[in-house]
């Protein structure tokens, strides 16, 4: 609470002097006086209850007076809210599910590091629409935009490789990814294209994909996932699982071409430390807008000290036309 006048609040001190010239009357007893000639007759009357709540009309008045002055100074309070606006981006995941990412030069392995940190960039991005599109042999929609976190983290959880045929169709993975940004009015699209391979697989050219995202004008950031030279690789064989070395072959100067073309950025992720740093660095370049509109309410808060003032000068006329009066 606040007033909206508060030099007003100064003519309190107009009560000082007030109280102190009646103190000072009730000490030097100046009341109207009788002379007689001897004290003997009142000698047993004693000191009634007047003498004693005399002062109570003087002080409720004091403080009504006190009441009024706060009143006039205007108090009031204040409670702000906050109105936020987004717009935020709409984004895309292009993820590579061959078989390739199953490669342990990640911990675990590819695919399942690109779950865990994808999944975490989700959570720091509250504002925008996210979707899933996997490619491997061929591409499908695995969550279209939504703002649903749980159900896209959920369904993000559920990718793995054998899902669709073995393969790497780049084109076809980033053309479906388009399909499904396309038709978005947001101010900005993404896509987020993730691979370990390079294509061999579809009917789309991943250039000519990359020409219609320009198009549209959605942004491409292609991620290359894989270590340098070589890396651990499992396969299945009649002794179990062995572990063998297989070269990694990413075409870098296609996903270079793609984000070029694009107005986005090429990645190379090496470890799991690195993938994390390019979504962090991705999560800075693309930001949403957030506006927040402060919102400000009054409410009078003088009425209560009003009535309050009222409610006393009305108790001293009382007291001194009914009450003080019957007192002996």
């Amino acid at each position: 609470m606040y007033f909206e006048y508060p030099k007003i609040l100064f003519l309190l001190l107009i009560l000082i002097p007030v109280m102190a010239h009646h103190i000072w009357r009730a000490i030097r007893g100046i009341t109207p006086s009788l002379q007689v000639s001897s004290l003997a007759a009142f000698a047993k009357t004693g000191t009634g209850l007047r003498h004693y709540f005399k002062h109570i009309p003087f002080a409720i008045r004091c403080l009504s007076l006190a009441l009024l002055i706060i009143a006039i100074a205007r108090p009031r309070s204040s409670e702000a809210f906050n109105k936020t606006d987004t717009e935020g981006i709409d984004i895309i995941f292009a993820l590579d599910i061959s078989t390739s990412m199953l490669a342990r030069d990640f911990k675990p392995d590819r695919i399942n590091a690109a779950k865990d940190i994808a999944i975490r960039f989700i959570s720091e991005r509250p504002y925008d629409r996210m979707g899933i599109v996997v490619f491997a042999g061929e591409s499908f929609t695995q969550c279209p935009l939504t703002t649903d976190r749980a159900t896209l983290i959920n369904l993000m959880k559920d990718i793995e490789t054998g899902l669709i045929e073995d393969g790497t169709a780049i084109g076809n993975g980033l053309a479906t990814a388009v399909a499904r940004l396309k038709d978005s009015d947001a101010k900005s699209r993404v896509i987020i294209l993730l691979t370990d391979g390079v294509n061999n697989r579809g009917e789309i050219a991943p250039l000519m994909a990359a020409e219609i995202a320009k198009t549209y004008g959605i942004r491409v950031y292609s991620i290359g996932v894989g270590a340098k030279g070589m890396a651990p690789y499992p396969f299945m064989t009649e002794r179990g699982v062995v572990i063998q070395q297989v070269p990694v072959e990413i075409d870098e100067d296609m996903l270079k071409q793609i984000s070029q073309m694009t107005d986005g950025k090429y990645f190379r992720a090496t470890d799991n430390t690195k993938l994390l740093e390019i979504y962090s660095e991705i999560n800075q370049m693309e930001k949403a807008k957030i506006t927040v509109d402060s919102l400000t309410t009054y409410r009078e808060e003088f009425m209560p000290f009003a009535l309050a003032a009222l409610a006393l000068l009305l108790l001293e006329v009382l007291l001194r036309l009914m009450v003080l009066r019957r007192l002996p």
